[in-house]
């Protein structure tokens, strides 16, 4: 009697696994077919897994140029005074007596300055000519360094001889 039971048990343990590895070979063949579909998913989301990172570096770049920049150089230019007309740099042991004898004699006026190099802007307080400021402050031996910073007022160092004097 077990016999026959267990005869009867191992015949459908049979046809369960012949229906199971038909199913399995019906999925197989779904599968190879679905299996481009899948494949293709894949690649689209690389795809747009790229592009969100090329966007994000590129989103990173332009916050970075747009942040200040984290050096600073000495050769950053400041505004100029608009009236501004010579930059000058004076002897260390000039007073200040002597400084405004030699401003004065001059015809200019201290506009900005002195800087952390010790020059100075300065802008015409008369109809003097700037190239003969000019020259009078180059002439006198407590000036170290005098300069026009108007183009073409610095071509010539003899007063009356450049294109903002009157002949």
């Amino acid at each position: 009697m077990p016999a026959a039971s267990l005869k009867r048990l191992q015949a459908r343990l049979d046809g369960i696994g012949t229906a199971a590895a038909a199913d399995g070979a019906a999925r197989e063949k779904t599968g190879r077919g679905s299996m481009p579909w899948q494949g293709a998913m894949a690649a689209s989301v690389a795809v747009m897994a790229l592009a969100l990172s090329v966007l994000a570096a590129d989103r990173w770049m332009q916050f970075r140029a747009q942040a200040a920049p984290d050096y600073h150089t000495v050769t950053t230019a400041t505004a100029r005074a608009p009236d501004e007309v010579i930059r000058a740099v004076f002897s260390p042991t000039v007073t200040l007596v002597e400084l405004q004898a030699i401003l004065d004699e001059a015809g200019v006026r201290i506009v900005a300055g002195p800087t952390e190099a010790g020059v100075y802007s300065l802008a015409a307080k008369s109809r003097r000519p700037v190239n003969s400021s000019l020259a009078l402050l180059r002439a006198n031996a407590k000036v170290r360094f005098a300069e026009s910073t108007q183009p073409g007022f610095a071509e010539s160092t003899q007063p009356g001889t450049g294109p903002g004097d009157i002949p």
